[in-house]
């Protein structure tokens, strides 16, 4: 059981190192402003486009990666108790 918890943690570890990198990376990507004095044309809305997309992907499977970190506690969380029940 205890070879359980150490997975358990490991991989709830690296998951939370995965989605703070991918926060990481989906946050240094800015935007260039656009002047009021400047026209839009395609080229332009379409950067703006790909750049919220791009964002977008980043933040999900950042959200992702953080729901499995929070699943593997929980199970780490539920291993331990069910061993602590059960050995009392």
């Amino acid at each position: 059981m205890p070879t359980l918890f150490i997975v358990l943690d490991l991989a709830a570890i690296v998951s939370s190192l995965v989605a703070a990198a991918l926060w990481c990376q989906a946050g240094a990507r800015t935007v260039r402003r656009i002047s009021r004095f400047e026209d839009l044309d395609h080229a332009d809305l379409n950067r703006l486009v790909v750049a919220m997309n791009r964002s977008a992907v980043l933040n999900r499977r950042a959200a992702l990666a953080s729901a499995a970190a929070a699943i593997c506690i929980a199970f780490r969380f539920a291993a331990s108790l069910a061993l602590s029940t059960t050995v009392a």
